[in-house]
């Protein structure tokens, strides 16, 4: 029996159908999102959804995890510095076998499995992003070389309007390609911000392992439901916006800068995570927007 509540919540979704209807709508998968297995199909049947409601939805992931774990089966260490992956030739194989060959199949195996035609691409694939060597860069007073991680030059555009005009839903790893052939580890946020601006998505949305940003860090009731992007300085001078959500909020104000309308960091670990904060007036996480 249908319940009037349920009619209510079609009511409230309908403005942004209609609103985001044949938009792009870039969605990064990461954390528990990736790893827990109704969390995976959970996802994948929501991104389906925002396809058959006439949305365009992509995906970009990363798999920094899973990555370590197959460095330990294969008796690789795993080498940081200052928290960032250090990639010689051999760990940049891993992370192609792990990124491109396992993770974007099964992302890929669960949205076909809910109906949605889905293709797993990397950056490699058409030239669909071109990238230069990161420059060794000075870290708190220390010259750091992480090796064969890149920095996004420019992204092939064509190729995913071609997929998207045809039905299908992107799966992209985030590995590319340099003007010498050779592959190159990039950053899944930034590889997602610099796609989102290229093809002029609507909406970037980053699944995490968080609520948002929070006030208080210890208060997930401390949400703070919107930032434009004038306020950001100030929230990282006061120490709000810190550690690893410092380049996630840089990532979307570069995104929106570049022309991308709005920008959400959710968690991804709430069931229907994605759909409340496409769909609902409220939202669950936090949005990134310019004034």
């Amino acid at each position: 029996m249908i319940k009037l509540k349920d009619i209510d919540v079609l009511i409230e979704a309908l403005p942004y159908i209609k609103k985001f209807h044949n938009k792009k709508i870039l969605i990064k998968y990461g954390g528990h999102a990736m790893v827990d297995e109704d969390a995976k199909s959970s996802t994948a049947r929501d991104t389906v959804l925002l396809k058959y409601v006439g949305m365009k939805p992509l995906i970009v992931h990363g798999g920094g995890p899973e990555i370590s774990r197959s460095m330990d089966k294969l008796g690789k260490e795993s080498k940081f510095i200052k928290g960032l992956r250090v990639t010689d030739e051999e760990t940049m194989e891993i992370i192609e076998m792990v990124l491109v060959g396992k993770i974007s199949t099964e992302i890929v195996s669960e949205l076909i499995k809910h109906d949605g035609d889905a293709i797993s691409l990397s950056g490699k694939d058409s030239s669909l992003i071109y990238a230069h060597k990161k420059e060794a860069s000075k870290i708190d007073d220390e010259i750091v070389d992480l090796g064969l991680v890149g920095e996004v030059d420019c992204v092939n555009s064509d190729l995913l309007e071609m997929f998207l005009d045809n039905n299908y839903i992107p799966v992209i790893s985030p590995v590319g390609i340099s003007e010498s052939g050779s592959s190159l580890n990039l950053n899944a946020d930034t590889a997602a911000g610099e796609i989102a601006s290229a093809i002029g998505a609507e909406k970037l949305i980053i699944l995490t392992d968080v609520p948002g940003v929070l006030r208080n860090p210890d208060d997930p009731n401390s949400l703070i439901k919107k930032i434009s992007t004038d306020e950001v300085a100030d929230l990282i001078e006061e120490g709000i916006i810190s550690g690893g959500m410092i380049p996630k909020i840089e990532t979307c104000v570069e995104a929106i800068e570049k022309g991308v309308k709005s920008c959400h960091i959710i968690d991804g670990r709430k069931k229907h995570s994605l759909l409340l904060e496409v769909f609902t007036t409220d939202g669950i996480g936090t949005m990134i927007y310019k004034e």
